[in-house]
């Protein structure tokens, strides 16, 4: 399978669809897993919003260039809260994503 390529800074980079990409980093455990669907194409509404959340979460944080721990120093909230959203372990509350939301949209994402 031949990947586009382009040469920046005397550099060879390959590129990739976001879903390509988000698809090496579930791999590398960057990303938690989406729960498995059934053999209608169904998965389970929590554990799907729980992970879709934590993915969306993580992109957007290394996006703007932020640190788990300078994420939650910036929203307020404190570093394990921002783990355990990211690891799709734990639901949050609006404050705490609203307070997250405007961390990330100052920075651009």
């Amino acid at each position: 399978m031949a990947l586009p390529t382009l040469e920046m800074d005397g550099k060879r980079l390959v590129l990739l669809t976001e879903e390509a990409f988000a698809e090496l980093m579930e791999k590398a455990g960057v990303l938690p897993p989406l729960p498995p669907a059934d053999k209608r194409g169904a998965r389970e509404a929590l554990p799907f919003a729980d992970a879709a959340i934590a993915r969306k979460l993580i992109s957007r944080r290394i996006k703007s260039g932020l640190t788990q721990k300078e994420l939650a120093k910036r929203a307020g909230v404190r570093l394990e809260t921002i783990c355990r959203l990211e690891a799709g372990k734990h639901a949050p509350t609006r404050e705490t994503m609203a307070r997250i939301e405007v961390v990330l949209t100052k920075a651009g994402v």
